[in-house]
C-alpha cells in the first residue's frame, strides 16, 4: 500500500494503467523501445494523430509521455484523459462526452478507495481477501472502477476494494406481488416475514439507489412492501460488487445495482432471469457428464433461483447461488482468479516454489478441461474470464479444482456434430449468439477470448513476473493439444486470437453485451 500522502500519485498511476493498456491495444501500433535497462521507453504511434506515445513497462504500461517539440512530455491522468478523447475523435470521426467523465471517476474512485483500505482491516480469511483485492480491476477497460459518478460517501460502504461488509436491508412483500422462480429457500433463513409476506433482503445501496421509484414508494404506502429491518450477518461484497458472500450461511446473493460498472449497467435483467433456470441446467448437466478423469477438477456455483416483487421486477430482485464449502476439496482454499493476476496478500504465485510449471501445469489441467469439454460436447460457452473463475488450492498452494460461476453469461451454441440452429437459445444474457456454424464460431471466439486472452493470459504474465526464467505458453500449447476436435486443433496454428476492445466499444456507445474484437498474436502459435 503506498503512503497516504503518496494517494493522488498512486491513484494516477492506477487509473493509468488500464486506460494505457486500452489506447495501446485499439489505437496505436508499436514503434520502437529505446533506453536503458530499468529507464526503457516503449514507444507507440498514436492511430488518430500519428503523435508518438512512450510508457515504461509492458503488462501494466506506467508513466505516459507524449513526444513533444522540446522532447517527451509526461502526461498525469487528467492529461492522458484528454489525450486519449482526442485521438479516439479523430480516428472513429465520432465524439463522446460521457466517456471521459467515467474515466475521471475511475480515477476519484481509485483515490477514494486508497484512503479508505489505509484505515481498514483487510479480512482474515485469503478467499475473501482476493475477492476484494483488486484496486486495478479490469486490466484492459478505461474505467475499470467507475461507481456511476456519485459521491464516493455513497458507495464507499459497500465497496469491495474498501474491504466493507455490512448487513443486508431485510424488505418483506406481500405474497400475492411475489415473483420467484427455482429454489430461493436460503431467503428465508434470513429473518422472519410477517403472515402473509415474503422475505425479500435488499442491497443497501441498490435500496438507496430506486428508493425515489414510483412503484416501489407506493408499495411501501400502500403496504404491498414492508421494511423489517437488518439481517444479523454481514454480507462480504465480492469482485463483483453487487454479488454479496454471507459466510456464515455459506451463500452468495446477486442482487440489482442501478450503477454502471465497467461496460454495463449491472441490473438484473428480466430476460436475464427468465432464461436463468434453463441456463443454469444446462452448464450443471454438461458438467456431470466430464469424463471421470476431469470430473475432480471443475465445480459449477449454480445459480439456484430468484425472487422480486412483481411491481419492481429488476430493480428488487436477488438471485440465490450456491455457496462455496459443498464444492471445496477437502483442505483446500478458494481464490479469485482475477486475484492472482493482480496480485495480493497470500497468493500462490508468491509460494510457487521451485517448480513453477508443475503449478502452471497443475492451473491449466483445472481450468481448460471443463471449459473445452462444455464447449465441444454440449455447446455451452462458459464465461470464463478471470472474475467469474474461482481456483481451489490444496495447503502447498497448488491448483486442485477450477470453479466456475455465473448464468447471466454463459451461452450456448450447436454441439459438435449438430446441424442448423435447433435447441439452440440466446442463454444467459443480451449477448446471445446465432444458430448453426454461424453461432458456434462466435462461441469459440468468445469462449478464446475469455479463457486464452483475458484469464489464461494474465495469469501467465503473472507467472513470468515473478520468474523470469519460465515461458507459461508451451504449457498451454500442450494442454490445448490434448483436446482434439477441429476449433481446439485450429487454435494451435492460426496467427491471431480475439481481443476484446472496450475502449472503442465505450467510445462508439456500442451496448455493453456486444463484445467486439481485434486480432491479436497468437501465443500458441507462437510456441510451436
Amino acid at each position: 500500500m503506498p503512503p497516504i500522502a503518496d494517494l493522488g500519485e498512486s491513484a494516477d498511476a492506477y487509473a493509468c494503467t488500464p486506460l494505457l493498456n486500452c489506447l495501446l491495444r485499439e489505437a496505436a501500433r508499436p514503434e520502437a523501445v529505446v533506453g536503458e535497462e530499468g529507464t526503457v521507453r516503449r514507444v507507440h504511434r498514436l492511430a488518430g494523430s500519428g503523435r508518438l506515445l512512450g510508457v515504461r513497462g509492458t503488462r501494466r504500461p506506467t508513466a505516459p509521455e507524449v513526444r513533444a517539440e522540446t522532447g517527451w512530455r509526461r502526461l498525469d491522468h487528467t492529461e492522458l484523459v484528454k489525450l486519449v478523447a482526442e485521438e479516439l475523435r479523430l480516428h472513429t470521426g465520432l465524439t463522446n462526452d460521457e466517456l471521459p467523465g467515467e474515466m475521471l471517476d475511475s480515477r476519484n474512485a481509485v483515490a477514494a478507495l486508497l484512503a479508505a483500505r489505509a484505515a481498514a482491516e483487510p479480512p482474515a480469511d485469503p478467499y475473501l481477501r482476493s475477492e476484494q483485492s483488486l484496486l486495478t480491476g479490469h486490466p484492459f477497460h478505461p474505467a475499470p472502477k467507475a461507481r456511476g459518478a456519485g459521491p464516493a460517501a455513497a458507495w464507499l460502504p459497500y465497496a469491495p476494494e474498501a474491504h466493507a461488509r455490512f448487513p443486508l436491508t431485510l424488505l418483506a412483500v406481500r405474497e400475492d406481488a411475489v415473483v420467484e422462480e427455482g429454489d430461493v429457500r436460503a431467503l428465508d433463513a434470513l429473518g422472519e416475514a410477517p403472515p402473509g409476506y415474503r422475505l425479500l433482503p435488499a442491497h443497501p445501496w441498490q435500496l438507496d439507489l430506486v428508493s425515489g421509484h414510483p412503484e416501489v414508494r407506493r408499495a411501501f404506502a400502500d403496504g404491498r412492501l414492508l421494511r423489517l429491518g437488518r439481517t444479523a450477518e454481514s454480507a462480504w461484497p465480492t469482485a463483483a460488487v453487487r454479488t454479496l458472500y454471507l459466510s456464515g450461511a455459506d451463500l452468495f446473493l446477486k442482487f440489482s445495482l442501478d450503477v454502471r460498472i465497467t461496460n454495463d449497467v449491472r441490473r438484473l435483467w428480466r430476460h436475464d432471469l427468465l432464461r436463468l433456470r434453463r441456463t443454469d441446467s444446462a452448464v450443471t448437466t454438461a458438467l456431470a457428464a466430464l469424463p471421470a478423469e476431469e470430473a475432480a477438477g471443475a465445480a459449477w456455483l449454480s445459480d439456484r433461483g430468484y425472487r422480486t416483487a412483481s411491481f419492481a421486477f429488476e430493480e428488487l430482485a436477488v438471485l440465490v447461488r450456491d455457496g462455496l464449502t459443498a464444492h471445496l476439496p477437502p483442505g483446500s482454499t478458494p481464490l479469485l482468479a482475477a486475484a492472482l493476476a493482480e496480485g495480493f496478500d497470500g497468493s500462490p504465485l508468491d509460494r510457487a516454489g521451485d517448480d513453477p510449471l508443475s503449478w502452471w501445469r497443475a492451473y491449466l489441467r483445472a481450468v481448460v478441461p471443463p471449459a473445452f469439454h462444455l464447449f465441444h460436447r454440449h455447446g455451452v460457452v462458459l464465461e470464463a474470464h478471470l472474475q467469474n473463475c474461482l481456483i481451489a488450492v490444496g495447503p502447498d498452494g497448488r491448483p486442485v479444482r477450477a470453479l466456475f460461476r455465473d448464468a447471466e453469461g454463459v451461452k450456448t451454441v450447436p454441439a459438435e456434430g449438430t446441424g442448423g440452429a435447433e435447441g439452440v437459445e440466446r442463454a444467459g444474457g443480451a449477448e446471445g449468439v446465432a444458430g448453426g456454424a454461424e453461432g458456434r464460431a462466435a462461441g469459440w471466439e468468445r469462449l478464446v477470448y475469455c479463457l486464452l486472452v483475458n484469464h489464461l493470459g494474465e495469469v501467465a504474465e503473472a507467472l513470468r513476473e515473478r520468474h523470469p526464467e519460465v515461458d507459461p505458453w508451451p504449457a498451454v500449447r500442450r494442454e490445448v493439444a490434448r483436446h482434439d476436435f477441429p476449433e481446439a486443433r485450429r487454435l494451435l496454428t492460426q496467427p491471431t486470437v480475439p481481443g476484446k476492445t472496450n475502449l472503442l466499444l465505450r467510445w462508439t456507445g456500442a451496448d455493453g453485451a456486444d463484445a467486439r474484437y481485434l486480432p491479436l498474436p497468437n501465443p500458441l502459435s507462437a510456441t510451436a
